[in-house]
């Protein structure tokens, strides 16, 4: 595939001198983080994670994420944790986009470079380190399984998106596509985080408006993006988060444009009592 970039928070702090004309967005259907704000100041810091500090970029709450959380994680080296994940039904997804984390799952070491992705179902046994000089970034994506009567729980597996094939849309000529880390038919996962690819000029070709909630994180580029009612501008860097049935499409810009994506699947919906 074609040289890939992976954006991450540039930290720091703008100086005095800054405008306050950003594009932060936060609305009943939709919130738009920009790059811009993921600044020194917003980083949490997580039990039992040493040399560690996280950008949260989506959590359960009213009027936001329902169904997810997603951070973004900066593992300083010789840092890292043997006890990751304190909620023993959360399932997990890193996505490596800086330097070099060494994850062990249920006693296997693997190295984490960029591009580089592992699932981890709930209860599995799993720590992460930095061995290597320089800070590791990754995204984090956790959810509270929903397990369904009769289906297995899914397994633990590690890949690399630069060694997965884009999936194209029947009918782009190939510059609308997705690279899927999971069967979709599988309904064995409750949640897809894939990679949506579009080509310089591409676009989504219709308003979206469906039942998964979506995180976005867009990793290279920039497009025109709609949201609800609104056109917004986003490049690298930026954090969209879709509530269910918030209408979505896109123009891609001259470069190419890619994003993290993340939507809950197959179960059926909720129903009051």
């Amino acid at each position: 595939m074609a040289d890939t970039t992976y954006a991450s928070p540039a930290a720091g702090l703008p100086p005095q001198t800054a405008l306050h004309t950003g594009r932060a967005t936060f609305t009943e259907a939709y919130a738009l983080i920009p790059h811009g704000v993921m600044r020194d100041i917003v980083t949490s810091y997580l039990p039992h994670w040493n040399q560690t500090r996280a950008w949260v970029i989506a959590r359960p709450l009213s009027g936001f994420s329902e169904t997810f959380s997603q951070y973004i994680v900066e593992v300083m080296p010789g840092g890292g944790s043997t006890q990751p994940e304190p909620n023993p039904e959360a399932e997990g997804v890193l996505f490596a986009v800086a330097g070099e984390a060494s994850v062990s799952i249920e006693g296997k070491t693997h190295l984490l470079k960029p591009g580089g992705y592992a699932f981890l179902p709930p209860g599995t046994a799993w720590s992460l380190t930095n061995k290597g000089n320089v800070p590791a970034r990754f995204h984090w994506v956790r959810k509270r399984y929903e397990a369904a009567a009769g289906i297995d729980l899914p397994t633990a597996f590690v890949a690399n998106e630069q060694d997965e094939p884009i999936i194209w849309m029947p009918g782009t000529n190939n510059t609308w596509g997705t690279t899927r880390f999971v069967d979709p038919a599988d309904v064995r996962h409750d949640m897809h985080v894939n990679i949506v690819t579009l080509e310089p000029g591409a676009v989504i070709p219709f308003e979206e408006t469906h039942v998964m909630e979506h995180g976005l994180y867009v990793l290279e580029g920039k497009a025109v993006y709609r949201l609800n009612r609104d056109w917004v501008e986003v490049e690298a860097g930026d954090f969209m988060w879709l509530r269910a049935f918030c209408p979505q499409a896109c123009y891609a810009g001259p470069n190419r444009f890619r994003y993290l994506l993340y939507k809950d699947v197959n179960r059926h919906a909720k129903l009051p009592f």
